[in-house]
């Protein structure tokens, strides 16, 4: 039961939402963004625009991709820990299958022509989806021509003068506190209503009774937080220590660089990519320059034509664009597989470099969100987000205007005019005719091959 017009979801519905969305992610981050705003906000109501602007800020704080702890997120809001861990798995296990597949297919064939081809289709639907959908945050979250302004130099510094996204949300939350201090009306713009805890009407109720601090589960618990660290910890040093003795086969490759004779690739890889969840700030197009630099230069583990076709094959499938740390991982066992079939080694190195990536993405929220959730009545930190908002929506415009660049103007040079035409017809299909998503991404997807072929 609820106290607004809109029954909270039960488990199933949300384990079979999650399942969907781990299938339709694309885009990367804008378009992951995009998509659950649409579906989570707009049409199934099960959060509002408030606190998922909430979520979403807090998100693009943390090391890692924003999209993939934004799912677990919501997914804690609406079912507690267990919510929050399914949400997040689901969202990476589908493209960990289909890269996989696609990774194999690489390896061993070279050839992934059509797969290609219905992807680069795909591609432009889901920057139509990008646009839209920025359209509509940014109406909802740009109430007054001052913070419209605070997204415009937050674009601006990003994609112009290429100023850390740290630095500038630092600044947005520094700006929001003095604002609320010098034009109060111009950043207090959250409901009474929603200060006391309550969602806007028409949205899912998170708890029943959220004064009730004993009772839900969206407020800190020193034992509950206690139990994710711990948690955490075994998670984290038990596979460890299984991949140091796993990976202790005696590995010989002729072109390999002289200190990998002496590594254990896995448990090589399990560190490095736990240092990357860790230090790599900014979201995904943050880390990718670092993770190709290690990956390439340091351990060899692949070259730099292989990194960049696994780039193109983690932009191209669903799930987070980070995900090509699972191509990373799985040449890294493809080529140096000791004893082990290529196959089995690929298998083992690209499972491991995805749960070390991602696994410190569930500490995050699950120790973080309790606390972002306990203050959402602070008036002081309340403008110090309507700043933050303000600044991601620039972010997202920028992630936005990078993704359409890369989709209309391609590497091998000229314009894309099927992408432009196809764009604004899924475009139009979604805004005006109201043509569901799926069916859009689908019909492009098909269009993307048939020019291909013909």
């Amino acid at each position: 039961m609820t106290k607004n017009n809109v029954p909270h979801p039960s488990f199933l519905e949300a384990f079979k939402f999650w399942l969907k969305l781990g299938f339709i992610s694309f885009g990367g981050p804008a378009g992951q963004i995009a998509i659950m705003h649409e579906e989570l906000v707009d049409k199934k109501r099960w959060i509002s625009n408030s606190r998922f602007l909430n979520a979403l800020n807090y998100c693009m704080l943390l090391p890692g991709p924003e999209a993939q702890q934004l799912t677990i997120y919501i997914g804690w809001l609406l079912h507690k820990i267990p919510g929050g861990i399914v949400a997040g798995s689901l969202f990476v296990i589908p493209s960990m299958f289909i890269l996989f597949a696609l990774s194999y297919i690489y390896a061993e064939f070279g050839n992934i022509f059509l797969v290609e081809s219905f992807f680069n289709g795909l591609k432009a639907s889901v920057m139509a989806i990008v646009f839209a959908a920025l359209i509509k945050i940014g109406k909802k979250s740009l109430k007054n021509s001052l913070l419209a302004a605070i997204a415009a130099l937050s674009f601006i510094a990003i994609f112009f003068l290429k100023i850390p996204f740290p630095v500038i949300i630092i600044v947005a939350g520094l700006i929001g506190i003095a604002g609320s201090l010098l034009f109060p009306d111009k950043f207090q713009t959250t409901k009474a209503k929603e200060l006391q805890g309550l969602d806007e009407e028409g949205y899912v109720v998170i708890c029943e009774d959220e004064s009730d601090t004993n009772e839900c589960h969206i407020y800190p618990s020193t034992a509950q937080s206690i139990g994710v660290m711990v948690a955490f910890v075994l998670l984290w040093a038990v596979p460890v220590a299984i991949l140091y003795f796993l990976s202790g086969q005696n590995i010989s490759a002729e072109n390999i660089a002289s200190s990998q004779t002496t590594q254990k690739v896995f448990y090589t890889e399990a560190l490095f990519f736990t240092k990357a969840a860790f230090m790599t700030f900014g979201g995904a197009y943050s880390v990718l320059a670092y993770i190709a630099q290690a990956g390439v230069e340091q351990y060899a583990w692949l070259t730099r034509p292989q990194m960049m076709d696994g780039l193109g094959l983690a932009e191209t499938t669903p799930g987070p664009l980070i995900m090509v740390v699972q191509f990373v991982g799985f040449m890294a066992g493809w080529n140096y597989h000791g004893d082990f079939s290529p196959l089995f080694g690929a298998f083992i190195g690209s499972l491991t470099a995805t749960y070390f990536t991602f696994l410190p993405c569930f500490m995050f929220i699950l120790l973080g969100a309790p606390y972002i959730e306990k203050f959402r009545d602070n008036q002081k930190l309340g403008s110090a987000l309507s700043g933050i908002t303000a600044a991601v929506v620039g972010v997202i415009l920028n992630l936005a205007v990078w993704f359409g660049m890369y989709v209309i103007f391609p590497q091998t040079g000229g314009v894309n005019w099927f992408a432009v035409v196809l764009g604004i017809l899924s475009f139009i299909a979604m805004q005006q005719l109201n043509i569901g998503m799926i069916k859009v991404i689908a019909i492009s997807g098909v269009a993307g091959v048939i020019w291909s072929l013909f």
